[in-house]
């Protein structure tokens, strides 16, 4: 059972309370079109082998996955994308047998991924029922876009800008400081099981998005408003 804290409103003059102030989302996968239909487009167009690559993610960003391998130092600003590009395309297995190209190799991963429609309503609409909204992402070297960013969210965190990455406690930490809010009062969501638990480790309440309709619909039932 969630707690209740403070005031924040009223209908038809009787008090109206929630659980939490903030809602935070990651970006590619959740503010944006799945991430798995971009991917398989890269993978067809560029004719790469998906079993190499799933395995290769595996070993960057699985359970198991070696610390400061080239993800990592990616995601925290320590490897520039043209060298990420090399030691990536490197260890990508292409189905005619040549070597991938190295050259704009995350752009073209990326390509297909845009801002979510559904996502950026929801945002929208939490902003207009009063609840603070962010953005706490591991970046790869992306395009962010920027200006509806700054429309839609509070507060940034974007794990090359800071140095930091998740699942790792730290960015959450900061994330809490510039919020200034306590971790009870912070909801957050990401498409990665691991980035939720260690928010709930750390107090906040976190949801594993699978699509906006269900995101909105656990927010709703949450925050005990309608989205």
């Amino acid at each position: 059972m969630l707690s209740t804290y403070r005031l924040v409103g009223t209908i038809a003059g009787v008090p109206q309370t929630r659980a939490v102030d903030a809602v935070v989302f990651d970006y590619g996968g959740v503010l944006t079109t799945p991430l798995s239909s971009a991917t398989g487009s890269w993978l067809r167009a560029d004719g790469i082998d998906p079993d190499g690559f799933s395995a290769l993610m595996q070993s960057w960003l699985g359970r198991d996955a070696e610390p400061g391998n080239p993800i990592h130092l990616l995601e925290t600003g320590e490897l520039d994308v043209p060298e990420f590009e090399r030691r990536f395309a490197a260890r990508l297995v292409a189905t005619n047998g040549e070597p991938v190209r190295a050259e704009g190799v995350l752009g073209r991963l990326f390509a297909g991924m845009k801002p979510s429609d559904e996502m950026t309503r929801l945002l929208r609409d939490l902003r207009q029922v009063g609840v603070r909204t962010g953005l706490l992402s591991n970046s790869w070297g992306n395009d962010y876009p920027h200006d509806l960013l700054a429309e839609l969210c509070e507060v940034v965190v974007i794990s090359g800008d800071v140095g930091l990455r998740k699942p790792d406690e730290p960015i959450y930490r900061l994330l809490l400081e510039r919020l200034a809010l306590p971790a009870e009062r912070v909801v957050f969501v990401d498409d990665f099981t691991a980035n939720v638990r260690t928010a709930q480790r750390l107090g906040m309440h976190g949801i594993k998005h699978v699509d906006p309709a269900s995101t909105r619909a656990a927010l709703a039932d949450l925050l005990g408003v309608a989205l």
